[in-house]
């Protein structure tokens, strides 16, 4: 799918010439693009006197991408020719850039035009078109896409920054204008300062005749400026015709979407036609008369809306640390984890207006309450990671500004690591709503969750009153009407705390492992194989030189036990594969609890247990990651196996806490 960018055309206050000399200062590095290494002119050609320069130049950019995503595509800078066609004649300036670096699997192409405003030639406009096309990238097509194009987004931002930086530069140095171009002179020439009479702002939007009600406006949407008003009344129009199959659209989904779009009509009008269309092709109209919970997400589902926050909103509760993400999804798919996830959604919809009426007042969104105790470096199980950002899209395009607030209670020391991999795709103003609480007492810290939630709907799991696993009021009603009633009665609805999904329930057709090779999260070749005969073992040596760093570990016991553990020693050590039968530790000079110890305690690991986990290097020296096949075994053991070093430059300020992950918890992983 080929995704586009157009920019708002951008008015400089300054002659074409001027902002000419404020651009090419730019090159080859500025302050305001520190993703820009470097650039260089690989071409240059002037014409017609000085009139034309065409000037070509070789970009390197640095990669922003989350550490993981960097590591499965090879690289940490990639490279953009850039192709400048400078016309002082027609005072235009056309600038095209196309990728070098993987050019045989994304096609990205960008077009930007500086040229004199046709009606006031002492200023400067500005336009920009982008188009990002992803053939195949490693798997990651989708979340690629939408991370290069916000990424692209933020980035195209900050050219007005820029050009009034050098600009302001240019005045500080005394060049406040540019003659423009003759054939008998020089056309970068400078005089004296000069000033030019402004040509009066347009106007703001004149407001439509068809306003709405100011009751209804106060009761149902909230405080809105008169041009917000009438861009709401505009969009409205556009969509004014409903049908059976696409029903005219109620002002508070208008307005979710306006504000989604930062109030253009036009980018409103594009999403939710986008998201109509979905809603037809997935019949998402239908979902909440329709959609029926499977038994073992009613069972080992961890989450379920709670009451209300202290201002209205719906609450969800979302025990995530508990959650056994490999076993939902192998017992009931990707899809179905979606099609959850849209329910709750739906349900979130009909909640507000509820909540709307019950409290007099615009509710326009919902309050998600996630609790991470438990959380451990299993749930970053890749195809786990890869369905939690297939809906994190589907649900940022299709249900806009939604999320009022997002509070993360009981975050763990292995979060920062999930954080950093996921917050990249949630859109920024979302990203903005949330509130971390990393202590075992969320409730009654300095800036608790108090604040936000009432104490008697506190759940008692967090040290509230109220214990949302037990049904007392509502035990007799269906569980169809639970959303119904739980504003009106206020009591507590039924949360799972979640736990293993037994491995019977496990669908043969899912992400399974098929004849010894893990295709579903081999990434390209990332996991190696070991065969270990009786007794034999393997140690994996890793030699650290960065302090504070993070050793990361992931691997799937195919056949037979196995025994890890994981040791350190401040000696520097080299791979050896002499002798597969002792460990590097038998020799002479060694010690236990002298010169090395055990860092991670040995667990035994039967065959299909996933094992993930983590430690951070809080010193220097050799790390070993040792796996064992237990001499009583009556055949050799299989095994896949992959780790990573975060560095602790890329996690700087968010993973200097980070500690082990704990083998033993990450069994649970199945």
């Amino acid at each position: 799918m080929v995704q586009k960018y157009e920019s708002p055309v951008r008015i400089y206050k300054y002659p074409f010439e001027l902002v000419v000399a404020a651009y090419e200062r730019r090159f080859p590095t500025c302050p305001q693009m520190p993703i820009v290494l470097d650039c260089e002119i690989i071409e240059d050609s002037v014409y017609d006197d000085g009139a034309r320069r065409d000037t070509k130049r070789r970009c390197k950019i640095a990669v922003e991408a989350p550490y993981l995503i960097k590591k499965i595509i090879g690289v940490d800078v990639v490279f953009f020719i850039q192709k400048n066609f400078l016309d002082m004649k027609t005072r235009t300036l056309n600038i095209e850039a196309t990728n070098e670096s993987f050019a045989t699997r994304v096609e990205i192409f960008e077009k930007c035009r500086y040229y004199a405003h046709p009606e006031n030639p002492d200023w400067t406009c500005f336009d920009q078109t982008a188009t990002l096309d992803i053939k195949n990238f490693f798997g990651i097509e989708h979340s690629m896409e939408k991370m290069g194009m916000k990424q692209y987004t933020q980035t195209t931002l900050k050219g007005k920054e820029i050009i009034e930086y050098f600009v302001n530069e240019l005045k500080q140095e005394g060049i406040t204008h540019v003659d423009r171009w003759a054939a008998e002179e020089i056309a970068n020439s400078t005089t004296a300062p000069s000033t030019n009479a402004a040509l009066p702002e347009k106007p703001p939007l004149c407001r439509d005749n068809s306003i709405l009600d100011a009751d209804y406006i106060a009761k149902y949407l909230g405080q809105l400026t008169p041009l917000q008003e009438s861009k709401l009344v505009q969009l409205r129009k556009r969509f004014e015709h409903g049908t059976s199959e696409h029903p005219e659209p109620d002002y508070q989904t208008l307005l979710r979407f306006l504000r989604a779009r930062d109030f253009s009509i036009d980018k409103a009008t594009g999403m939710l036609q986008e998201s109509l269309q979905w809603r037809k092709e997935h019949r998402i109209d239908d979902i909440l008369s329709e959609y029926k919970t499977p038994a073992v997400v009613e069972k080992y589902f961890p989450g379920g809306w709670h009451h209300h926050d202290k201002d209205g909103r719906p609450l969800y509760i979302l025990r995530l640390g508990t959650m056994d993400v490999k076993g939902l999804l192998k017992s009931v798919g990707e899809d179905e984890l979606l099609k959850l996830t849209l329910h709750i959604c739906e349900e979130g919809l009909k909640l507000m207006k509820e909540a709307t009426k019950l409290f007099g007042k615009p509710i326009w969104n919902w309050c998600l309450l996630v609790d991470l105790d438990g959380l451990s470096m299993r749930h970053l199980w890749r195809p786990g990671v890869k369905a939690l950002l297939r809906i994190i899209e589907t649900v940022e395009k299709n249900y806009p500004e939604t999320m009022g607030r997002v509070l993360i209670v009981r975050a763990p020391r292995v979060f920062p690591v999930l954080w950093t991999i996921v917050s990249t795709f949630i859109d920024e103003n979302t990203r903005s709503k949330f509130l971390f609480f990393g202590g075992p007492d969320c409730m009654h810290a300095e800036d608790g969750i108090e604040q936000y939630i009432d104490t008697d709907k506190i759940p008692s799991f967090l040290g509230g009153s109220c214990n949302p696993s037990i049904l007392t009021v509502v035990e007799s009603i269906p569980a169809k009407l639970y959303t119904r009633c739980f504003l009106s009665v206020c009591h507590c609805t039924l949360i799972h705390e979640g736990g293993l999904v037994p491995k019977h329930l496990y669908k043969s057709e899912s992400i399974e492992e098929n004849n010894g090779a893990i295709h579903a999260h081999d990434h390209h070749g990332l996991y190696k194989a070991i065969d270990l005969k009786p007794g034999q073992m393997f140690e994996l040596l890793i030699c650290n030189t960065d302090p504070k760093s993070v050793l990361t570990w992931d691997f799937e016991v195919l056949k037979n036990d196995t025994l890890f553990a994981v040791y350190h020693t401040e000696k520097e050590l080299e791979q050896s594969g002499t002798d597969d039968f002792s460990s590097v530790f038998d020799a002479p000079d060694f010690k236990e609890g002298t010169n090395y110890k055990k860092i991670e305690q040995s667990v035994k690991c039967r065959p299909k247990e996933g094992v993930q986990g983590s430690h951070e290097m809080a010193s220097t020296g050799t790390y070993v990651l040792q796996w064992m096949c237990p001499p009583s075994c009556d055949g050799p053991a299989q095994l896949m196996y992959f780790h990573e070093i975060l560095s602790s430059a890329n996690y700087k300020g968010s993973m200097t806490s980070l500690q082990s992950g704990f083998s033993s918890n990450s069994l649970q992983s199945r």
